[in-house]
């Protein structure tokens, strides 16, 4: 046990658990590991790493194996914003965790959010990039534009705005803007337009992502047709966080708030608490959900309905349609519907539900069919008897498959 954690009064047998989203990608995920080591280093206290899907350990896995040997467990999610992971799945696994293991104490902390560690790191980002294209914000126009992923959830993408705005404060840029690579606008293709109108030196693209993985791809393929197309301004990208050393002081503060009950989540403009133009269908989801999960039992498939009279079989079938910006666009609402027709007039054993992006922008229509793990792209409404009907008869639309899991 290191001095800083006797000096914060940690016990022996107090473990942070750092929880990340997952990825097929295992560089990804050993980033989150190495993160989670750092942070061991830094707190003084074990630390493991968890993830809410796609990779092992799973949040009850890990909290099973570090139950036997720790009395108080603090979560801290490797999130940037506040949307649904943090707000609902988070939760939810919290609750569940203190209901399989009475005899520890759980706390949950807050996204990483808006940091002066994670300013500054911005900043260099966007050094590194003024040192590529030659330029220097303090005797050249230099414009940035800060591409986030996107989200369903307003709250979460409003703070992609309030970011930009405090990396523009106190600094020599000509101006620092707001993009996303999907889910919802402004695009980043839509904001390079906007701000080369102002005929700025050059743009820098800084993806605001923890990992280089599909997304930064698209974002550095995006800024480099940009880059070709105005040959006037010069544009280039710049890498994502990583696992620089100043996330551990976020982390480490976001740990610390946790484990002392003080966590400040943002409920006033939370389509969860309050209802938003937009989004009413969404207001009390995240109390909705812990309600429906906890009270999963009842929705399990069982050999005695009949004796338990509250008790119903789940669907066999669960067709779930993205109804976000870019697949809306596309007639995804369409599609939605459609299929809830077919399968009335099939009376077949099957649920329908819209659900949030499932970050395939571009390639939608979405319709994931689960159980069986496939997901069919590029739909459209005529598609709907043609999947309803290879449900029932167990099989698959071939034609129409994006990929399975």
């Amino acid at each position: 046990m290191s001095r800083a954690a006797d000096a914060v009064g940690i016990g022996s047998e107090e473990t942070a658990l750092l929880v990340g989203h997952g990825s097929r990608r295992d560089k990804s995920n050993e980033a989150v590991r190495e993160l989670a080591a750092g942070l061991e280093d830094r707190l003084g206290v074990s630390t493991d790493a968890a993830f809410l899907e796609l990779a092992e350990p799973s949040i009850p896995d890990a909290i099973g194996a570090l139950a036997h040997s720790s009395s108080r467990i603090t979560m801290v999610p490797l999130s940037l914003f506040a949307a649904g992971h943090v707000k609902n799945d988070l939760p939810l696994a919290v609750k569940r965790a203190r209901s399989e293991h009475p005899g520890v104490t759980f706390h949950a902390g807050a996204h990483l959010g808006i940091h002066p560690a994670i300013l500054d790191l911005l900043d260099d980002r966007a050094r590194d990039v003024e040192a590529e294209l030659g330029v220097d914000r303090e005797d050249d126009d230099v414009a940035v534009v800060v591409c986030a992923r996107g989200s369903s959830d307003p709250d979460s993408n409003a703070d992609v705005h309030k970011l930009a705005r405090l990396l523009y404060e106190g600094r020599s840029f000509d101006r620092v803007e707001a993009g996303f690579i999907g889910v919802t606008e402004p695009l980043l293709d839509e904001v390079l337009h906007d701000v080369a109108k102002t005929r700025p030196d050059a743009i820098v693209v800084l993806p605001y992502m923890l990992g280089d993985g599909v997304l930064t791809g698209r974002i550095r393929d995006g800024t480099a047709e940009f880059d070709a197309e105005y040959p006037y301004v010069d544009a280039a990208a710049g890498d994502p966080l990583g696992t620089d050393s100043r996330l551990l002081d976020v982390l480490s503060d976001r740990w610390q708030e946790a484990r002392t009950d003080s966590v400040d989540m943002s409920c006033d403009t939370c389509k969860y608490k309050v209802e938003l133009d937009g989004y009413e269908e969404d207001e009390g989801g995240a109390r909705a959900m812990l309600r429906a999960l906890t009270h999963q039992q009842a929705h399990e498939d069982r050999d005695e309905v009949a004796d338990e009279p509250h008790a119903h079989d789940a669907p066999g079938t669960h067709l779930a349609v993205c109804t976000n910006q870019t697949c809306a666009a596309g007639g995804s609402p369409a599609v939605l519907e459609s299929l809830r027709q077919a399968a009335r007039d099939a009376d077949a054993d099957v649920h329908v539900t819209r659900s949030s992006c499932f970050d395939q922008c571009g390639d939608g229509p979405i319709v994931a069919q689960y159980p069986d793990g496939v997901w069919y792209g590029a739909c459209d409404d005529e598609d709907a008897a043609r999947i309803v009907s290879a449900v029932e008869r167990d099989r698959i639309v071939s034609d129409l498959v994006h990929q399975t899991l």
